[in-house]
């Protein structure tokens, strides 16, 4: 029965030519590493070392047996190695920062691809700060940070659009927005209750800016709900109109809880992005967060 133990030590012994540095290598007695090679030879049925007075010198069979299991004994070694690697990640905490509207979006997914995150909520200067004090292993941002000690990959788009109620009636402002009859389109807009997840209404005021080319609408909000996935689950059941990315809004539409009002030509989108530091050892992670959503968004709205 092959003893793969027998073949490794053999490995460390013939690579360095001594039994005392191969026990270290190898985290044995000197002892157990001779007990090793001579079980070998047994079982093999020749010599495979010479003493010598500093180390040994392998034998003729050794110097063969050598080129017909090194190649299959590295190949075994890399398979275990990739494998406690995978493992260790597996049970590894990382940290990702992301924006609150962000993780509305994309929390789910990263949650059922790690068993082990701590999430930080911040905008996007906060995070690359974090990041690149390396205070944080990850940040998900929708702004490029291009430093020389931090790495990003570009991951996906995301972009505002405008939604309402399944139950609101929009045939008068479908017709008005068909026409081009913006002016009559805003006015539609202004006479409707309007939910905000910020009283500084940011998302509808950069609505705004590429649709109407104003920099501040005229309505009021209605109702300010912190919380983007909130404001949009009370919407649903509600009377109003709300703007939001996309992705949070996916569900919603093809649940058929909310209908997609606007989606504008004029309003551009926007980039996501994954940063890290330079120079971890997290490269695994960065790639599987990447890879995951480049998925996700590839399947956006």
């Amino acid at each position: 029965m092959v003893n793969l133990e027998w073949y490794r030590t053999f490995k460390a012994v013939y690579k360095n030519g001594n039994f005392s540095i191969a026990a270290k290598e190898l985290f044995m007695s000197q002892p157990a590493v001779s007990q090793q090679i001579s079980m070998l030879e047994a079982h093999v049925g020749n010599k495979l070392f010479n003493r010598k007075s500093k180390g040994v010198e392998p034998t003729e069979y050794a110097k063969l047996l050598n080129n017909l299991i090194i190649d299959a004994l590295d190949r075994l070694e890399n398979v275990e190695s990739t494998f406690r690697a995978k493992a260790e990640d597996a049970t590894r905490l990382i940290s990702v920062g992301i924006s609150k509207n962000l993780f509305n979006c994309i929390g789910n997914l990263l949650i059922s691809k790690f068993d082990l995150i701590d999430f930080t909520f911040a905008e996007n200067d906060v995070l690359f700060e974090l990041v690149d004090a390396k205070k944080l292993d990850f940040a998900i941002t929708t702004k490029r940070y291009d430093t020389f000690d931090t790495i990003y990959e570009i991951v996906g788009k995301i972009k505002l659009i405008m939604v309402a109620p399944t139950s609101l009636d929009a045939s008068e402002f479908r017709q008005k927005l068909k026409s081009d009859n913006y002016t009559g389109v805003e006015q539609w807009l202004n006479e409707q209750k309007w939910y905000s997840h910020d009283a500084r209404i940011p998302h509808i005021k950069l609505f705004w800016l590429h649709a109407f080319n104003k920099k501040r609408p005229s309505m009021v909000p209605n109702y300010i709900i912190p919380s983007e996935s909130e404001m949009l689950r009370m919407l649903s059941d509600n009377e109003g109109v709300a703007i939001t990315w996309n992705c949070n809004a996916r569900k919603y539409i093809k649940e058929n809880r909310l209908q997609l009002l606007w989606n504008s030509f004029h309003v551009p989108e926007v980039y996501v992005f994954v940063l890290t530091a330079k120079n971890s050892n997290l490269n695994s992670f960065f790639e599987i967060i990447s890879k995951e959503l480049k998925l996700f968004f590839g399947n956006r709205l």
